[in-house]
């Protein structure tokens, strides 16, 4: 198996995480992996990328060049299309079409807008999975389990190699016991939204 990862964001929407539930479940299953991130200016709302790299054998390094990614992960659809080179020809985008607008687009008074952005992804060439972020979010009760939700997604349109159930289960050794059940029907939310859009 072998199979690289880019989950795309902002500051605060848990990307780091995201990447330690999915890395943490493939080495369960008892895969190599390495990651690795680039975070910048994430404090102040900045991107935050992600890369994730499994494989049955050793892996030399944790970034990967444009144009191997399998999957793009992206919690907000800008920086899925800034990330968009690190993905290979047809390779899977799963995104949530939110717009978090970069405080430079805000001051500027330009326009920043998420249909134009996900029409891009749609000429792309890629296997574009759209899942509405906010609405799963809604029916959780918080806003803080995109990330969890667009990783379901992702692997319930079987972009990621790993089953739900491993997802689930890093999730239960990973997050502190009062975040689990909300975080697994994030989880679950997200592949049913992922398979409806499919």
């Amino acid at each position: 198996m072998k199979a690289n990862l880019v989950i795309a964001g902002v500051g605060g929407q848990g990307t780091v995480l995201a990447a330690k539930l999915v890395a943490r479940a493939a080495m369960d299953a008892g895969l190599a992996v390495r990651t690795s991130e680039t975070i910048g200016m994430a404090q102040r709302g900045g991107s935050v990328v992600s890369h994730v790299r499994i494989a049955d054998a050793p892996i030399a390094s944790p970034l990967m060049p444009p144009g191997a990614a399998d999957t793009l992960v992206g919690f907000e659809p800008g920086e899925v299309v800034r990330c968009l080179p690190f993905l290979r020809p047809g390779g899977t985008v799963v995104v949530s079409p939110h717009t978090v607008a970069p405080v430079a687009a805000a001051l500027k008074s330009t326009e920043y807008s998420a249909a134009a952005m996900i029409a891009y992804l749609r000429l792309c060439g890629c296997r574009l999975v759209v899942v509405d972020g906010d609405a799963i979010c809604a029916e959780v009760g918080s806003p803080k389990v995109l990330n969890v939700a667009l990783i379901g997604a992702a692997a319930a349109a079987g972009a990621l190699g790993l089953t739900l159930d491993q997802i689930e289960a890093a999730l239960r050794k990973s997050l502190r016991p009062k975040l689990v059940d909300m975080n697994i029907k994030a989880l679950h939310a997200g592949a049913r939204a992922a398979v409806a859009a499919l």
